[in-house]
């Protein structure tokens, strides 16, 4: 018997090594949580997308800050054209860093596009950082958990 119990034991720590070293040990966070968060903003029809910091280095998330800049005698915001998103009703839109890892969605006036740049006469303040690389994705999964 006491070879029996040896031997169960033997097999069910071989078992859980292998198991690590395929990874298949612990859960990660991101499959318990998933890998965005999202989170309403009280009052609108707008959400908090928190990223799992494995998730935001998959997208390759990348941000540029908003500069101010006098066009036609008047200042202006400018973001990279890169930083836009339209929805399906024609609305613009760019993606707010507020926090580390954390992106709220917000509409813009485009006033006009001058090369790769997007001349705004409504957005984000001077200084805030915009996705230019990463926001459809975020978009995207704003859009398929919105649905669900």
């Amino acid at each position: 018997m006491k070879h029996i119990n040896a031997l169960i034991v033997l097999v069910l720590m071989s078992t859980s090594l292998l198991l690590s070293a395929c990874g298949a040990g612990a859960v990660p966070l991101e499959e318990e949580t998933g890998p965005v968060t999202l989170e309403p903003i009280p009052g609108t029809d707008l959400n908090r997308l928190t990223l799992t910091e494995k998730a935001a280095e998959r997208l390759g998330v990348e941000t540029v800050l908003v500069r101010a800049q006098q066009v036609n005698g008047m200042e202006r915001m400018v973001v990279p054209y890169a930083a836009l998103l339209y929805d399906p009703s024609g609305q613009a839109w760019v993606y707010v860093n507020v926090e580390p890892l954390v992106f709220v969605r917000e509409p813009i006036t485009v006033a006009f596009i001058n090369g790769d740049e997007a001349i705004l006469s409504k957005g984000p303040e001077t200084g805030a950082a915009v996705v230019t690389l990463g926001a459809t994705e975020l978009f995207g999964s704003e859009s398929e958990f919105e649905e669900e």
